[in-house]
């Protein structure tokens, strides 16, 4: 059917998915188109609404690298501690080549993720995988602890909430790019690049990710047109040293995507004006792989704390956001620079604030430490 993209998912001979999807977004998807789902499961998990099962500690939410660490070191605290993640890995997953992680001389996000839920379950941490959460409670009950509601009805009750939601990638909104995605429009390099061996792409980003993904095409496609919206691009001197050695791409800076063209089966090309001149120029091409950042996964809670004008999540120095006992790590929040190496830093750093938080309440309130 001139799909390219893994996998593509059909329902009742209708397209419900393209490209690279887990099973948790499967879930979510079918949650949403039958949300008698979602009822029968909240009457059957109000009942549970009082069992110990699930009370904790800490809650984290996200699964990615900032996640997983705050979760650990949660758990090496003797809390008890439930991490819920529609992924495990999170956006890491469809990261390529990892080169720039402390001590680790090279490995890939698939590989990194494995390693991280690995390492999370050695400690025990009650993982909640494929889930997601729809609503956490503004205010704390009188013992203290706050609700969470999971896209199946479930509820969880907690003392410390952590943020690690992450973010997703940022699309070009220009025609043309929702209706050919999975059919030449991509955003995983690594996961649909295989589809276009020996043909001709571009790649829309002139950061490190559109950078190394240029990179990472180079070696199985004729041609990449690396497009850049900046006059110039912002990545990495040594990766850009690469990119000017690479003689199958070639750089365009300062040109603004306009439309994804496309003969209604497939996409064939784009449209971009220079920027400068205001010139208009087609690109003969095979596939697109969008590359321009991202956006934070604060959606849900954008009501309960504070969030900048780009919906990063206000955090102060100890990951502590403005509603008590909700601390925030990772992409999803203000703090500068997104990398892996940072998040799995802050990730840390908002367990021990929200432990230091924890051993700061009454007494008498209640007890969970998994020791």
């Amino acid at each position: 059917r001139g799909i390219q993209g893994v996998p593509s998912v059909w329902l009742n001979g209708l397209p419900f998915a393209d490209g690279k999807i887990d099973a948790g977004q499967i879930v979510n998807k079918l949650l949403e188109m039958y949300p008698d789902l979602v009822s029968d499961a909240t009457a059957a998990g109000d009942a549970r609404d009082s069992d110990d099962d699930n009370l904790y500690d800490m809650a984290v939410i996200g699964g990615g690298p900032a996640g997983v660490s705050a979760a650990i070191y949660a758990a090496r605290k003797g809390l008890r501690v439930t991490l819920v993640a529609d992924r495990l890995g999170g956006q890491v997953k469809d990261t390529m080549a990892i080169e720039n992680l402390i001590a680790v001389h090279k490995t890939t996000g698939p590989e990194l993720s494995a390693d991280l839920a690995e390492n999370l379950r050695a400690y025990g941490v009650d993982v909640k995988e494929h889930l997601r959460v729809t609503q956490i409670g503004s205010e704390l009950a009188d013992d203290g602890c706050r609700t969470i509601v999971l896209n199946t009805g479930d509820r969880l009750r907690t003392r410390a909430v952590i943020l690690a939601t992450g973010a997703q990638w940022r699309q070009l909104n220009v025609p043309g790019e929702k209706e050919y995605l999975g059919k030449g429009v991509a955003y995983c390099p690594h996961c649909d690049g295989p589809f276009f061996k020996g043909k001709d792409v571009a790649v829309i980003g002139g950061g490190n990710s559109g950078v190394e993904a240029a990179l990472d095409l180079s070696g199985i496609v004729r041609s990449v047109k690396l497009i850049e919206f900046a006059p110039r691009f912002n990545a990495d001197s040594i990766l850009l040293d690469r990119v000017a050695k690479t003689a199958n791409i070639e750089s365009i800076a300062n040109a603004q995507t306009i439309a994804i063209n496309g003969d209604g089966q497939k996409m064939t090309g784009l449209r971009y004006v220079d920027r400068e001149s205001g010139a208009e120029h087609e690109l003969e091409l095979d596939g697109v792989f969008v590359q321009i950042g991202l956006i934070p996964n604060t959606e849900f809670v954008r009501n309960l704390v504070e969030v900048n004008r780009f919906g990063e999540i206000v955090v102060d120095d100890r990951c502590q956001t403005n509603r008590e006992g909700i601390f925030a790590c990772g992409d999803a929040t203000v703090t500068p620079y997104k990398q892996i190496v940072v998040a799995l830093g802050e990730g840390a750093k908002a367990a021990l604030s929200a432990f230091d938080y924890l051993m700061k309440l009454p007494t008498d309130s209640p007890a969970l430490r998994a020791s």
